[in-house]
Order: C-alpha cells, then structure tokens, then sequence
C-alpha cells in the first residue's frame, strides 16, 4: 500500500511537471522572442558611411523645384549649399542628422574630426543664409512641407542637446533657417483644416511628432501649445484606424502607428490609454503580430520604400509602449521590423542608401535595452 501511494505521487509530479514544460513551450512558441538590435560601435560606423557618402554626393538629384523663370535653373550645390548631397534636400538634412546623432552616442566613431569639419563646411554661416534665401522665394512657401521640415527641426534639436564644443557653432549657424521652419509651422498649421494622413512625406502626424519633439526640448511653449491643440483636433475623435490596410506599395510611414505615436506624446497617461484602446484596440492582445513591409526590389526607389516603413513602425511601436507595461509586447514586434531591414541598407543601392540609414540610426535609438 505504502509503496503504491509512493508511486502515485511521483506519476502526479511527473505529470505535473510535463504540464509545466508544455505549458512553457506553447508561451515561448506564442511569444516568439525576436533578438534585440543594438546601435553599437561597430553597427554605427557602417551607418555613419552612409551620410558621409552621401552629404556631398551632388548628383543623381531630385530638387522637387517650382522654376519661377531661367533664373532659377541653377545646380543643385547654388541652391543649396547645405543641403546639396543624397539625392534630396530632405535626406540631406537628415543625413547630417545621422552624423551629429552618432557623433553624440560615440565619440570614437572612426573619422570623427573628418565628420566634424565636414559639419562645419556645409552648415556654415553664408550656406544657410543662401537656404533660407531659397525658402524665402515667391513659388517655395511649401517647399518641403511638412517632412523636410520636420528633419530639419530634428537635426536642430540634436544640435541643441550635443554638449561638445562644435556644436553650439553648428547651432547658431542653422538657426536662421530653424526660426524660419518654425514660423512655418506657425503659419501652416491654423490653416490645415484637415490632417493628411498617408504613409509618404507630407503626413501630418510624422511632421507634428518631430516638431513637438523639438518644442519640448528647446522650450518654445508657443509651438507646443499649437500642436497639441491642432493635434487633438485632428485625431482625438478617430476610432479602429484600418491597420490590415498597410503598408501601401510606396509607404515608409505607418499612417496609424504615426498617428498613435504623436497623441502618445501629448495626452495624458489616462487619456492616452483610453483614446488608444478606441483607435487601435488590437494593440492590447499580447498575440497581436504583424507582418513586416516586404521589399521586392531595392534597385527601385519607391519599392524600398518599405524597408523605412519597418523602421518606422518600429520607432512608433517603441514610443507607444514606453513608460507602459501593458503594451511591452509591442517591443518585440518592433525588434522584428528592425531585424527585417537592417541587414539589407549598407552596401545596397543607392535608391536606399541614401536616406534609409537616417531611418535604422532613429528605429534602433528607440529600442529599450
């Protein structure tokens, strides 16, 4: 008797312990764990041969130009000595962006003395006064509205919070376009009656995120002030955002997650979960998955416009689940997207070499470690 009782109990043990395993196995089969990118030394001095390629790369360019007459049929270097290189004037700012970024996070960055000089000839004195000419022409008041913008925002932010010697130089040498961008903002929001919500450059939640950013960081009550008044009259009345409807073929936005990323910035805890559980109710079950932008060809610089949507994605997801535990499934999603395209940038063509390193530097800073 005393012999079998001894046996039930172990039979109980061993099957409670194979319920245990089973159990374990089928949690780490949901969950997936996707390995964690990091923005290390060696990670960051590939990404930094990309702007530095690039910045002053002149040629193929795209200069999104409205020609008022002959006179403005001029090089892509006279019209904008700053902002010249990497094949358009918003990828030119944020490949300086990348640099100061990576030149911040790691002072050993090989070439760095180089990188600085390169910095202080471009963003000279007399060449942003000559970009803030060209903004200031007749046919140019919407000249990069509101992406180029945003960046240019983005890199002044990075500027303002680099603690080195060069970068209060670099600094005071960029803002007369940085005030300029910002009256921009000032003038263009009030008139926006609504938002534009596609996955390209003009996005208004992307473009309101970064200025927001920059707001906040430099202190300027009154931009702040007006994007979140423009920001929840835009969006605080919008439900069950059509998720399963992206990525669109040329995206490198998600409208949604943008969408989701700015009012996580401006709302209140309380009311950020509350809005959010309207717009995106999927974000709350920890089985949410979804599938990253697939690129077929990226020789084809609108197709590989999907490797910025992963990155994208990926900082938006970041972003909604800092600070707030019931959404860290999230990260591991975004760590999937950053895995998908990360491999693919250094070394690739030039259609997403130019601006696509910008993207990685932004998605992987967002990574929680």
């Amino acid at each position: 008797m005393k012999y079998n009782i001894i046996l039930l109990l172990l039979l109980l043990v061993n099957c409670q312990n194979s319920e245990d395993t089973t159990k374990k196995n089928t949690i780490e089969e949901k969950v997936k764990i996707v390995e964690v990118p990091t923005l290390n030394l060696e990670q960051a001095n590939r990404l930094a041969a990309l702007p530095v390629h690039c910045i002053n790369t002149e040629y193929p360019n795209k200069l999104g130009q409205v020609l008022g007459g002959n006179e403005d049929l001029k090089s892509p270097q006279e019209l904008h000595p700053a902002f010249y290189g990497c094949f358009d004037w918003h990828s030119a700012v944020h490949g300086h962006w990348s640099l100061v970024k990576l030149l911040k996070e790691f002072p050993e960055l090989n070439n760095h003395e180089a990188i600085i000089q390169k910095l202080l000839t471009n963003i000279s004195k007399d060449n942003i006064a000559q970009e803030v000419l060209y903004f200031k022409g007749k046919h140019n008041t919407s000249y990069e509205r509101t992406y180029g913008w945003a960046w240019l925002l983005k890199l002044a932010e990075e500027l303002h919070t680099w603690n080195h010697a060069e970068a209060k130089t670099l600094e005071e040498n960029l803002q007369p376009l940085t005030d300029l961008i910002i009256e921009r903002f000032l003038e263009f929001l009030p008139k926006l009656n609504y938002p534009i919500r596609v996955g390209e450059h003009p996005n208004t939640a992307f473009g309101l995120s970064f200025a927001y950013d920059y707001a906040l960081a430099t202190e300027n009550v009154q931009l702040q002030t007006l994007i979140k008044t423009r920001a929840k009259e835009f969006y605080s009345d919008d439900q069950d955002c059509p998720l399963e409807w992206e990525p669109s073929g040329f995206d490198f936005l998600s409208p949604c997650l943008e969408e989701a990323a700015l009012m996580k910035r401006i709302l209140p805890k309380e009311e950020f979960l509350s809005w959010i559980n309207d717009f995106l109710p999927e974000l709350n079950n920890e089985d949410f998955d979804i599938d990253v932008g697939k690129v077929s060809d990226r020789t084809d610089g609108k197709l590989v416009h999907l490797d910025g949507v992963n990155f994208s994605r990926a900082w938006s997801l970041n972003y909604i689940a800092k600070d707030l535990p019931e959404f860290n499934h999230l990260q591991n999603l975004a760590n999937k997207h950053i895995n998908y395209s990360l491999p693919s940038i250094v070394g690739d063509s030039y259609e997403g070499g130019h601006w696509l390193g910008s993207f990685a530097i932004y998605a992987l800073n967002s990574v929680s470690n």
